[in-house]
């Protein structure tokens, strides 16, 4: 098969293309130069996509012994990826920025490239399997499960995922380093990328700052009453604690947690631990690895990368897909994907519109 090997310019990528090409594969190595300005997405071990990246890609492509090339695709995921990023957070939300461009960038934008280049396959270095049926392709997560990123990668579909390797799927990180090593890349040691690509630093609110501006605003509890103010609603996630800066404490003396977002009228909503809990939620515009649910599903979900997955009953009805809890649960953020699994198996995936709070509904 003639197959597109996406290398990031780190271990994984490396390692990916290598053992493609060791397949017997035709492979062509493509590194994708996804910043305006390739010094501005990464310090030290954050972020990805610089000057530096490119030249390690191009090093272990030459070392493969394997054609490479950079394609640029920087107006792409900065209108996909970065626009939407800023978006979310202005309308209160919480978005995921690795889904996304996983969804609209790696297989999308590359796959399609790659497909009307004559390639038959795009290979790339996430931790997760694809497994064979008489039904199709089916994903599953990866035999390490503390690098396992099928959350992330449950926005493909089935044409997706039939011209998709990851070859990394059914290995463990040390094991991957420990390879790159004995084929003489470069890059073994080289440290994993961290937090969002895209901002360097790792300081979110400056930077949802510096797009967004000021808009201040107040802190409030769940009866309405005044706690603080804040400089603008895109500096919080639901769920969070530190940082709130309110000067009253609580009357039970325990800490605060973001309730609720709405930077309509600039508010902050605060609540207990308690007043987190999660009963239901509904998400929309749902992506899924093969044919969409006709029945009621007594499955698993997860809501962030490597959280920790609960057990749900999920229904689909029209675009919404309905998730009630089997226990409530907390931290549940609009914008966040909701991802449903049959055990390792990846159902789909969705994004959360809106929740139901135990606590309000006892009110």
């Amino acid at each position: 098969m003639r197959v597109l090997a996406a290398m990031s310019g780190g271990v994984d990528s490396a390692v990916a293309a290598a053992r493609m090409a060791e397949a017997g594969h035709d492979v062509v190595g493509v590194h994708l130069a996804l910043s305006r300005n390739p010094q501005s997405y990464r310090s030290g071990a954050r972020g990805c996509c610089t000057i530096e990246d490119s030249r390690d890609a191009r090093r272990a492509a030459d070392v493969i012994g394997i054609p490479f090339y950079v394609w640029d695709l920087a107006e792409r995921f900065h209108a996909d990826v970065v626009e939407d990023f800023v978006s979310e957070y202005a309308a209160g939300r919480t978005p995921n920025p690795c889904l996304r461009c996983n969804e609209k960038v790696k297989f999308s934008a590359v796959l399609e490239r790659a497909l009307a280049l004559d390639f038959d396959a795009v290979a790339t270095g996430h931790y997760a399997r694809i497994v064979e049926t008489e039904h199709g392709r089916e994903l599953h997560q990866a035999v390490d499960p503390a690098k396992d990123q099928s959350y992330v990668l449950g926005v493909l579909t089935q044409e997706q995922l039939k011209h998709a390797f990851f070859p990394l799927g059914d290995t463990v990180k040390t094991e991957v380093r420990e390879e790159a090593e004995r084929r003489g890349l470069s890059v073994a040691a080289k440290p994993d990328s961290h937090d969002i690509c895209f901002i360097a630093d790792g300081n979110t609110p400056g930077f949802l700052s510096k797009h967004l501006g000021e808009a201040p605003g107040d802190i409030v509890d769940a009866q309405g009453n005044k706690l603080g103010e804040h400089k603008g609603t895109h500096g919080f996630t639901v769920g969070q604690r530190k940082g709130l800066r309110i000067g009253t404490p609580a009357a039970d003396g325990k800490p605060r947690f973001v309730l609720d977002i709405s930077p309509v009228d600039r508010t902050v909503t605060v609540g207990s631990r308690e007043e987190l809990a999660v009963s239901s939620l509904i998400a929309s515009k749902p992506r899924w690895c093969g044919p969409a649910p006709t029945t009621e599903l007594q499955v698993k979900a997860q809501l962030r990368a490597h959280g920790e997955q609960v057990a749900v009953t999920a229904r689909v009805e029209g675009d919404e897909v309905l998730v009630a809890f089997n226990e409530p649960t907390s931290a549940v953020a609009p914008g966040q994907a909701v991802v449903l699994y049959d055990g390792t198996r990846v159902i789909g995936s969705a994004t959360i519109d809106t929740v139901s709070r135990v606590a309000a509904q006892h009110a």
